[in-house]
This record gives structure tokens, C-alpha cells and sequence, in this order.
């Protein structure tokens, strides 16, 4: 079966408004940018987003903010989008933060279909107002529910037209377990190959989760915070 479509605009042509919708992805590194750029272009609305960071100004899930398309969103890390600040703060935007171990637990139980489970983290905390807990082996635990989505956007080194994926390096972070936890995975990568052409040890996601699969047409992998250090000169400290 080939699944390959033939643009970014193609792929996410029929997601609804309102829908719930996971994106891949680590700061910047491994977001499926073509497919958001293409989602921002359809402008729908009232998305409820579930992703581990939430991009920066003028990048990646930041234009679907300032594109006024999310409702509320799930994540670990929001800290270099200002524009997320202002709309949380001003109640147009419902903001749940989860620690970034719970996160990536809770989307893979759900693709393992595992409805919950019992965790330490948090115990004592915001983050464990209004949920059960429970002690066992002596130790308290809070009880945490597994996060599915209608759809999930994520990102790839490498695929087939099967719709096998590979990822490279740190890109092999929240795209794999969001491939398995939502009704539809759409997946972009940097380069497509034929069936046969992946070595079968290297598949990290089989096609079976993968219902469209579609080529990148451009990256500018920015990086979210740049820090330099001088060297050290020949007469001392820098």
C-alpha cells in the first residue's frame, strides 16, 4: 500500500476543528515543521494540542499560536514561547503542565493500551491535585491516566512508502510513542526510499501505525537557545 501524498497541505487537508491533535518533536529538534506550516495555512481552530515542548516565536507550534488555532494544550516544557505566556494568562488558553517523564509515559501507555497507571512523581504537588493515590509496597503513588489523540503529527529521519519510519539521533524522542497513540498518525521525513531499502533492525516504527506519509519539502532546523563560549586566549582567561 503506498502511502505517500504529495504535500504537507495534502496530508492534513481533512483534520477537523476542535480535534485533538499530538506533534513530535524535542525544542526544535524533530517537530514535524512542514506539517504544521501546512496546518497553520488551513487555519482551523479550537485544537487541543498535546506535545513535550511548545516551539518558539515565530516557529513550529508558536505559528499556530499567534495563528489563534489552539485551545488548550498539554505539555512539560512551554518556557520560550511568550506569546503561550500572554494567552495563559489572559484565559485564552487552558495550559495543563505534566513532568516530561509522566508526559512520554502517559502517551505510550495509551498505544500500548494501557489505561493508567501509578507513578511517584508530583506526589505532594500541583500535579497531583484531584487525582487518586494510592500506597503500595509503602510508598505513595499517584494515579495517572493515559493521553490519546485524533491525530498525530510527527516527524522522521527516513521512510518507506509503507510508511516504515526511522529516526536519527535526538529526533528519536516523543515521535515514536505518539505514533502509536492516536486514531491517525501522518508522518514527514527527510528522505523517502523504497520498501526493502531500510534495514528491517533499524525500523523504529512500523508502517502499520502510519496511515500517510509525506516528504519534507524544507528545514531550517533553528536552535531554540544559542549560548557561545569564547575561547580562552593565548594570555589567560577569556
Amino acid at each position: 500500500m503506498n502511502k505517500v501524498v504529495d504535500s504537507a497541505d495534502a496530508a492534513v487537508e481533512d483534520i477537523a476543528a476542535g480535534s485533538t491533535i499530538m506533534l513530535g518533536g524535542f525544542g526544535l529538534c524533530g517537530i514535524p515543521e512542514n506539517l504544521i506550516a501546512g496546518l497553520v495555512r488551513r487555519r482551523i481552530g479550537g485544537l487541543h494540542t498535546i506535545s513535550n515542548n511548545m516551539g518558539v516565536d515565530g516557529f513550529g507550534m508558536g505559528l499556530m499560536l499567534e495563528a489563534g488555532m489552539i485551545a488548550s494544550h498539554i505539555g512539560s516544557y512551554v518556557g520560550e514561547n511568550r506569546r503561550l505566556e500572554q494567552l495563559v494568562l489572559k484565559g485564552e488558553l487552558d495550559l495543563t503542565l505534566v513532568p516530561q517523564g509522566t508526559l512520554a509515559e502517559r502517551i505510550r501507555a495509551a498505544g500500548a493500551g494501557i489505561p493508567a497507571f501509578y507513578v511517584p512523581t508530583g506526589l505532594g504537588t500541583v500535579v497531583a491535585e484531584g487525582k487518586e493515590t494510592r500506597e503500595i509496597g509503602g510508598r505513595r503513588y499517584v494515579l495517572e491516566t493515559a493521553l490519546h489523540a485524533d491525530v498525530a503529527l510527527i516527524k522522521a529521519w527516513k521512510g518507506d512508502r509503507l510508511g516504515n519510519l526511522v529516526y536519527r539521533k535526538t529526533a528519536r524522542n516523543f515521535n515514536p510513542v505518539m505514533a502509536t497513540a492516536a486514531k491517525m498518525t501522518i508522518a514527514e521525513v527527510e528522505e523517502l526510499v523504497e520498501p526493502g531499502e531500510l534495514d528491517p533492525d533499524h525500523i523504529v516504527t512500523p508502517g502499520i501505525y502510519v496511515k500517510r506519509i509525506v516528504v519534507g519539502e524544507s528545514y531550517r532546523k533553528p536552535i531554540e537557545s544559542r549560548f557561545i563560549r569564547e575561547h580562552a586566549t593565548a594570555g589567560g582567561a577569556a
